[in-house]
């Protein structure tokens, strides 16, 4: 586990240095992949997160890095080739966080069986040398060999093919550590709350320490937003009369455990109701189904799965399965909101996860889009537009060969079910000390992904959890109440709602 240092220590640097070469807003895929460019590229690099590292869509994807089946259906054949590439390397780079799984479509229709399969092939052709192993046509007995549970009624076969797998927040922390070993500055739970200008032109932020309640300025010969879904809302802050760019759409996902689906293999289907993909994906003894896309108004600060969002993915899933899913199978519940970037007057769930890059009239950079698979790419497109705005040059950093600097670890643990409360509280201790792991929240969603994987274990936990937190940074007795009670109702979120029907 490499470090990100202390957190006081962080805040003290963003004040020590007069003016950083970049500052960058928003610490989850695309802002820490911009952080990581930046200072391999040796520019004096500060990014502030208001939350925790990952902590919005971030840590609440699907778990793939893939090209996307999907784009390639709708012909987006640069997304889907650019992010195959993408794959391939991070395949490379970071070996202990992602790995090669095999996707399986089943069919129940002759045709489709080499419908999918001619698709796929092509999808096999875009990744080059960097594919992870080639598509197959699948007989019914292979099929069921590689889903096991899977509904064998009518069932005619399948198609495989490989994607990647990864763990989003522990691959997010990867990337943190590695932007420090840089000599990047990295800090959470720190909001920007204003735009600094001189002459029209964005030279810093103000930013609030939520921890402490300080304020400070932060100058920057470049700003970049890098937020996401709440890219508009810094947009606002910069020109208050900025039109609104992001179309919001909400993914929810359920976890259920591996029994229920006890193969090795993930499952694809290729065609909902709403024209969506469904994947059922192993993922730390659990499994992860979903996802939905709901077009919202607003972007929640938390957001939370509607009950009909729930009973789309159980009733989609259980057409698959010889024995259907109910509600009190669900381990956990969680969403995401995808940052769609609105150029167009598409459906949501028809919109690509293409990125684009705006520079306002102030200067200010904003990567709009795009999704965990080319946070690279992302990263490096910024890059280039930061170049073309800075008055002494510097040499860009080619990032394609970067490897993580834990790339040769063992993997952060991902549950603490097995744990004895004493061995908890060494493992927090460390997180405390090394991973700027502030709240109880960061230690059970994103240290460890335990609210993903059993919100119910989560909230038993919470206390010691909060215990250790206490003693690492020297809380009262009230402070350690706090957090309790505040991860409690978060993580009642994450608990399926119960109903009659269940």
């Amino acid at each position: 586990m490499s470090e990100l240092g202390q957190h006081e220590s962080a805040w003290n640097r963003l004040s020590e240095e007069e003016n950083w070469d970049i500052l960058v807003i928003g610490g989850g895929a695309t802002g820490l992949g911009i952080a990581l460019h930046a200072a391999a590229s040796g520019l004096k690099t500060a990014l502030v997160e208001r939350n925790d590292f990952a902590q919005g869509t971030s840590s609440r994807s699907t778990k793939l890095i893939h090209g996307g089946v999907r784009y390639l259906q709708q012909g987006n054949v640069k997304l889907v080739k650019e992010a195959l590439h993408e794959r391939g390397l991070l395949m490379q780079n970071a070996p202990h966080l992602v790995h090669n799984m095999e996707f399986v479509i089943p069919t129940y229709k002759r045709w489709k069986r080499w419908y999918y399969g001619t698709g796929l092939k092509i999808y096999d052709r875009l990744a080059g040398r960097l594919g992870l192993g080639g598509s197959q046509i699948l007989s019914p007995s292979q099929a069921i060999a590689a889903l096991p549970g899977v509904r064998s009624e009518g069932l005619t076969g399948g198609v495989s093919y490989h994607d990647g797998q990864f763990d989003d927040a522990h691959l997010a922390l990867s990337l943190a550590s590695t932007a420090t070993a840089h000599g990047a500055t990295l800090i959470n739970h720190v909001e920007v709350t204003g735009i600094l200008k001189r002459n029209g032109l964005a030279t810093g932020a103000t930013v609030l320490n939520k921890l402490t309640g300080e304020n400070q300025h932060v100058y920057a010969g470049v700003v970049v937003n890098a937020t996401g879904a709440f890219s508009d809302a810094v947009m606002r802050m910069d020109r208050a009369k900025h039109t609104p760019k992001i179309r919001p759409s909400q993914g929810v996902h359920l976890v259920v455990h591996r029994n229920h689906f006890p193969g090795p293999s993930a499952m694809l289907i290729p065609k909902t109701d709403d024209g969506r993909i469904l994947f059922a994906v192993p993922w730390h003894d659990r499994v992860i189904l979903g996802t939905t896309d709901t077009a919202l108004k607003q972007v929640p600060e938390e957001p939370r799965a509607l009950e009909s969002e729930i009973d789309f993915i159980l009733s989609h899933i259980s057409r698959y399965l010889a024995q259907p899913l109910g509600r009190t199978d669900i381990l956990s519940v969680f969403a995401g909101i995808r940052p769609l970037v609105k150029l167009t007057n598409k459906k949501t769930s028809e919109l690509a996860r293409d990125h684009v890059i705006r520079i306002s009239k102030s200067g200010m950079i904003s990567i709009l889009g795009g999704k965990w698979t080319t946070y690279r790419k992302m990263a490096a497109d910024v890059l280039r537009k930061v170049h073309h705005r800075r008055n002494r040059d510097f040499t860009i950093a080619d990032t394609r060969m970067l490897r993580l600097v834990d790339f040769q670890a063992v993997a952060r643990a991902a549950s603490i079910e097995g744990l004895s409360d004493d061995a908890l509280r060494a493992l927090v201790k460390i997180e405390a000390a090394e991973s700027m792991c502030m709240t109880v929240e960061d230690f059970l969603s994103r240290r460890t992904r335990q609210l993903l994987l059993d919100a119910q274990h989560a909230i038993r936990r919470a206390p010691v959890v909060a215990e250790a937190l206490a003693m690492a940074f020297g809380h009262d007795e009230a402070w350690k109440n706090e957090q309790v009670t505040a991860f409690k109702k978060l993580a009642s979120q994450y608990l399926p709602p119960q109903s009659s029907s269940s």
